[in-house]
């Protein structure tokens, strides 16, 4: 367990929210669910019960080859150790209980991919960064909010893991909105790191010229991304 909590990963434990979780997803027979963190299986035979496919993702080899004797009889699981996030599978539905350490990575990931939607797992700290408003936000709030309709559907205490972390969690359902290019949310994450600068000063970072005297926490969402689309150019 040791290696999983470096990982910050924490194994959920209860069936009746990897229920809850699956209900969500609302998976029919069309569906290929993508799921990141295998873990010890709570989430996967019941992900399997309705969809055409799923492929589960653990970066824990060990964990994959249990995964493989214990669910060896469901002929529509696929089972992969190493990055999920750098698997190019298709799917129309993500599922994940997701690493604390990999959230970041994985909203990123999610704004660049095609898909209708998905729930996931994430700590409530976390949770509330993806929509904070105005001072509160960080660039991962704006990818996070134009590229994905987010839903809080319930939390999760932290009893209901093991080994249990020092946090609450948030269940999420998230629906795709838009997809970003990897340039694009590069661009809004080098915005933020000028955060404390006027839209003239930042753009000049990039040769660019404005008369924009507001600094990024006074920019709305909209303006941000065309800020960073303007950059590019």
């Amino acid at each position: 367990m040791i290696k999983r909590k470096l990982l910050g990963q924490h194994f959920l434990n209860s069936k009746s929210i990897a229920e809850s979780i699956v209900s969500e997803a609302k998976i029919t027979k069309n569906d290929i669910v993508f799921e990141i963190g295998t873990g010890l299986g709570v989430l996967t035979p019941l992900l399997c019960k309705n969809a055409k496919k799923v492929i589960s993702v653990d970066a824990d080899e060990n964990l994959i080859k249990k995964a493989k004797t214990e669910f060896s009889d469901i002929d529509n699981l696929v089972l992969k150790s190493g990055n999920g996030f750098k698997k190019k599978d298709t799917f129309t539905i993500f599922v994940s209980n997701l690493p604390y350490s990999k959230s970041k990575d994985a909203i990123e990931w999610l704004a660049q991919r095609s898909f209708s939607h998905g729930v996931i797992m994430v700590q409530k700290e976390f949770a509330e960064k993806l929509v904070a408003k105005s001072k509160n936000r960080r660039a991962i709030s704006i990818i996070a909010t134009h590229s994905l309709d987010i839903d809080k559907i319930s939390k999760v205490g932290k009893n209901n893991f093991s080994p249990p972390p020092k946090v609450d969690s948030v269940i999420l359902k998230i629906t795709k909105k838009t997809d970003m290019n990897k340039k694009l949310v590069s661009t809004i994450n080098e915005i933020f790191s000028y955060r404390r600068k006027t839209v003239k000063n930042i753009l000049k970072q990039f040769n660019k010229e404005t008369q924009i005297e507001k600094r990024v926490d006074d920019l709305s969402g909209d303006e941000i991304i065309d800020l960073a689309k303007q950059i590019l150019q």
